[in-house]
């Protein structure tokens, strides 16, 4: 009894040290408290103010300060907008706009321009009049830039005087200077990204077009330019659309088969709020919409989306019923009917956007789903009744959508029902793993018996899930939803992955959260991985956007010399293993084999377990979408019913293939 009062004792003691060495370790006193002056907040946290330090992070940079110019566009004061890039990864913006005040700020008792290239939430958008609307309203623009810069220069035309200041990662490197005399007024920034902040520092020039000739087309009579100047031969680019939104939507629509001949337009004023409107239907099942707030694209959509969206339904169910057409259906048109083959574009200007989040991804401005709404409804009616034989056809598609929306419901239902039945044992092809933590598992989808067969031998059973397809699945991009589910195969899918589809799509449901891909390396696999993207990308998008779906890469190449086997991925990796094989034999290459492999069927399980499936050896590819107009608009070519542009295409690029067979 002593000795356990002694232990106890001895238990109590120990408690008490490591408690004492945890209060010393850890304190929590007003010196603990760290105060972030000036920009360091941005540098700390840059993540917290552009989204990202990866390449999304670093092209904000650039849209931040072109949307300092663009907001001198919006107000009337620029005509040109010029953006440049330069060896050393620099970027030069430069306006023709008013020119940033240099004058000191009666409150930061600074020159204006050093506050607001130093100060957060600094700016003329913040009050005032110097901007009726304007992007940047955060006030997270070209101060953040600024923070997140190596070196940054700004050079300002203004009373008939050139001024320029120096900036390094958002401390001031010099005074602001008078330099000279100039006639033109406008204001350039010239910055370096910070390589301690951003992993790679790649501006893709691409990317740059796209966004600032969409820029282009929604302040119709401004001109930008682009001009690249890193390496080789200098490339020049301009943008200049009249059009405005109609020629936008023409752009967006080039190519496709159109339902109507005439692009809905509007425009108008409600409580001070500016709205535009374009759109135009096309015979694709897909609906793409776009929008803009003070010309910031809201990725994320907002409320002038979903004004718009009840505008659309309403009007067309109004003059639907009012010329009979709803009799064919029974019932009005939904939100799904309407928007089918729709490519759309709604802009808003307004005084005090609310955005969610810094990078503005999403509108939260209550009135500006009235101010739409309202200036919608009352445009589309007038076009409808001005346009009878455009209003006829897009009320027959609208009415064949909804036809379609019916026959699929009753066959998603089947589905349904059969995968309650028989979906909780899975598809009898299944071979599922033991886990059933989404989080640690995983789902093969195999092209053919015989690799279905090898896979199910090679996997870990543990967490990695087998499901072998028959032949190639059916093209999703030329069938209705009713037609998809027809499939076989695909509804096999459908159960393994748990989330239904459709209306009923859930991915809190998803059984896998890592869905590869596994297809022979040759053209037919090729295909059926393409079929398979187009299913997830048309039906599945959100497992694509949540980062789940991957390709396997299966080897190319086993090659042998002697004891020594290596696998070669791509065709560079061949090269590379033959030249080392050569240098350490010292020249002697006999007993060298090759073996090219064309199927998975050609491995043993254990050669497709190390090659393929075992997490420390394999390579797998991530399937993203960086531009999803962009991925819509080739997927339409290469799956869609047109021969024409997919010829095109294959004539296009057909000098860049490798490996095809013969």
């Amino acid at each position: 009894m002593v000795r356990k009062k002694t232990r106890i004792k001895k238990r109590k003691l120990e408690r008490k040290r490591k408690s004492a060495r945890v209060e010393k370790e850890s304190t929590y006193e007003a010196k603990d408290i760290y105060v972030l002056e000036g920009l360091e907040p941005v540098r700390k946290r840059p993540a917290m103010y552009i989204g990202s330090t990866g390449p999304d992070g670093l092209h904000h940079l650039v849209w931040e300060v072109y949307d300092n110019a663009a907001d001198e566009a919006m107000a009337g004061y620029c005509k040109n907008i010029e953006v440049s890039l330069f060896p050393g990864n620099k970027v030069k913006t430069v306006d023709d706009g008013r020119g940033i005040p240099i004058e000191k700020h009666p409150q930061t008792k600074k020159s204006a321009l050093e506050t607001v290239m130093t100060t957060l939430h600094a700016g003329a958008k913040f009050g005032g009049k110097a901007y009726q609307v304007a992007g940047g309203l955060h006030g997270v623009g070209v101060s953040v830039v600024c923070a997140l810069s190596k070196w940054l220069r700004a050079e300002v035309c203004r009373g008939g005087f050139k001024y320029i200041q120096e900036y390094a990662r958002g401390k001031t490197r010099s005074k602001v200077k008078k330099v000279g005399k100039c006639k033109q007024t406008g204001t350039t920034v010239i910055f370096e990204p910070d390589p301690e902040i951003f992993r790679e520092v790649k501006f893709d020039l691409k990317r740059i077009l796209n966004h600032l000739r969409q820029q282009a087309y929604l302040t119709k009579g401004i001109r930008i330019t682009i001009s690249d100047q890193r390496e080789g031969e200098k490339k020049d680019y301009s943008f200049y659309f009249e059009g405005g939104l109609v020629s936008y939507i023409n752009h967006l629509v080039r190519g496709q088969n159109l339902v109507h001949p005439n692009v809905f337009y509007c425009s108008g004023e409600k409580e001070e709020i500016l709205v535009e409107a374009a759109f135009q239907y096309t015979q694709e099942y897909e609906s793409y919409e776009e929008g803009f707030a003070n010309n910031i694209h809201t990725e994320e959509g907002g409320t002038h989306l979903t004004g718009f969206r009840a505008a659309l339904t309403r009007t067309l169910n109004d003059y639907a019923g009012r010329n009979d057409y709803l009799k064919e259906i029974g019932e009005n048109l939904n939100g799904e009917d309407v928007r089918e083959g729709l490519t759309s574009v709604i802009s808003v200007k307004l005084r005090e956007p609310q955005f969610e989040g810094q990078t503005k991804a999403k509108l939260g401005n209550p009135e500006a789903k009235l101010a739409v709404e309202t200036i919608v409804s009352e445009s589309l009616t007038d076009f409808l009744e001005r346009n009878p034989q455009d209003a006829k056809l897009i009320i027959e598609k609208s009415l064949l959508s909804a036809k379609a929306r019916k026959a699929a419901k009753a066959a998603r239902q089947t589905v349904l029902r059969k995968g309650a039945l028989e979906g909780l044992s899975l598809p009898g092809k299944l071979a599922d793993c033991i886990s059933k933590k989404p989080e640690e598992s995983e789902l093969y989808i195999v092209e053919g018996e015989s690799a279905g067969g090898s896979g199910k031998q090679a996997r870990d059973r543990r967490f990695q899930a087998i499901l072998p397809l028959r032949g190639k699945i059916l093209n999703v991009e030329r069938a209705r939803l009713d037609k998809i589910l027809a499939s076989k195969e695909i509804r096999a899918l459908i159960i393994a992955l748990g989330t239904a589809i459709a209306h009923d799509f859930n991915l809190d449901k998803l059984r896998y959260h890592r869905i590869i891909l596994m297809a022979d390396a040759d053209s037919d696999g090729n295909h059926i991985k393409t079929l398979l993207l187009t299913l997830f990308y048309r039906h599945f998008k959100p497992i694509i956007e949540s980062g789940y779906l991957y390709i396997a890469q299966p080897p190319l190449y086993r090659i042998q010399a002697g004891k020594r086997v290596e696998y070669a991925y791509i065709e560079a990796d061949k090269a590379e293993i033959l030249s080392s094989i050569k240098k350490s034999s010292k020249g002697r290459m006999e007993g060298l084999t090759i073996q090219r492999y064309k199927g998975l069927g050609e491995m043993n399980p254990e050669q497709l377990w190390e090659t393929t499936m075992n997490p420390e050896n394999r390579i797998l590819k991530k399937v993203t979408i960086e531009n999803a107009k962009q991925a819509d608009r080739i997927f339409d070519i290469l799956m869609g019913d047109e021969v024409f542009p997919r010829k095109k295409f294959i004539q296009a690029h057909a000098k860049k293939v490798k490996n095809l067979d013969i």
